[in-house]
């Protein structure tokens, strides 16, 4: 499977073998993923649907870096599909601050579906963070979303009365220091496990493999550019995808690309300072027609002030297209969920070739050993009994 005209030999060579074949082969693993929650359906309803019914449930989206951004992403369309329901709320909360602050985060009286996101579900914060929901939640129940069946979660959850895990096709598992698939694998479960509109499958995989042929000299061209900062810009679902994008580009040059992450709206309340004639600026733009005026103001904006440059990432008509436009293929229609996986290859791919650029290896980019594919270094510190 080749990406973007990198020769296997090269990828080899460099340490990108895995990275490359976990961007490349996600339209795959996305209809794979699709058959499997079909499969999966009647003990998912099972689960799900007396949860859902509950008028007061409150669905609390959690994980940690990349894992936490799926819950930002998925947010804000499962409140629209479910917030019609008095009482029934849903939240996007990090692992990493419902450990170090769970009076904050949980509420005992509330009854809780704790809907965990993990590649590995070995991570400190993702195992602690499902033992306080138990331990002050009176009535929590589980829903975990995960790529190893050897992981902790996994063993932990199956089959435990109160949970439900969703153990994803093994090809969700990236082998590579960063998240690729296994980030929209765990996305599009999720997304087609509540029941939320998105595109037919095979749609969402013809665009993304049409997005990486079409751009392929363009993102070469990219990451030839002597950039120093790179600012994703998102709104609604698309806010998630832009943290996720700015985590990977820095995550993959070891840090040496500055990278940010923000809404069209929020960018304009100081962070815009970052800009200068070194800064690429790319922007998500909404589907969203309300949300979609923003964008394209901001996008207009900035291209006609300068100094960065700056791509728009979207669904744009033939006769509307600026030459730093990036077209996906999708119906204009299409919610902000379907757009974000396949947006989010692009940003992948860009991400791949900075690293390449900079001599780096992608598969494992960090060249101190600081930062591990795995978190390490967590001590969990236990709760007292007066503080539960």
């Amino acid at each position: 499977m080749t990406l973007l005209h990198l020769a296997p030999s090269d990828l080899t060579q460099r340490g990108a073998t895995h990275t490359a074949r976990e961007i490349a082969h996600q339209p795959a693993v996305w209809q794979t993923v699709y058959a499997q929650l079909q499969a999966e359906r009647p003990s998912l309803d099972a689960f799900l649907q007396p949860l859902l019914a509950l008028p007061d449930l409150r669905i609390v989206l959690t994980g940690a870096g990349s894992s936490a951004f799926i819950g930002q992403c998925l947010a804000p369309a499962l409140l629209k599909l479910l917030g019609q329901r008095p009482g029934i709320r849903v939240e996007a909360v990090a692992t990493t601050d419902i450990v170090s602050s769970p009076e904050q985060c949980l509420q005992p009286e509330v009854p809780t579906l704790l809907v965990s996101f993990a590649r590995s579900g070995n991570s400190p914060e993702s195992l602690a963070a499902v033992e306080l929901a138990d331990r002050l939640v009176h009535r929590c129940h589980h829903l975990a979303v995960t790529c190893a069946a050897e992981g902790v979660l996994n063993r932990r959850l199956a089959g435990r009365p109160g949970s439900h895990v969703l153990l994803l096709p093994d090809e969700t598992h990236d082998r590579a220091f960063a998240m690729t698939s296994s980030f929209t694998g765990m996305l599009l479960a999720a997304a087609w496990a509540f029941g939320l509109p998105l595109q037919p499958v095979t749609t969402l995989a013809t665009a993304a493999a049409a997005l990486t042929a079409a751009e392929t000299d363009r993102l070469h061209a990219l990451a030839e550019q002597p950039f120093e900062r790179v600012v994703y810009l998102g709104s609604n679902a698309l806010l998630g995808l832009a943290r996720e994008a700015a985590l990977k580009l820095l995550e993959l040059t070891d840090g040496r690309l500055v990278a940010l992450a923000d809404s069209p709206l929020g960018f304009r309340h100081g962070p815009k300072t970052i800009l200068n004639h070194r800064t690429l600026a790319i922007v998500f733009v909404s589907n969203d027609p309300y949300t979609r005026q923003y964008d394209l103001d901001l996008l207009r904006e900035l291209r006609r002030q300068g100094p960065a440059r700056v791509l728009a990432v979207g669904t744009f008509g033939p006769e509307a297209l600026h030459a730093d436009d990036v077209h996906l293929a999708l119906p204009a229609q299409a919610p902000d969920l379907a757009l974000a996986p396949v947006a989010l290859v692009f940003a992948q791919c860009l991400a791949l070739l900075a690293s390449l650029q900079r001599g780096i290896t992608p598969d494992t980019p960090s060249a101190s050993g600081t930062v591990t594919r795995v978190v390490s270094g967590v001590t969990i510190h236990p709760l007292h009994p007066h503080q539960a």
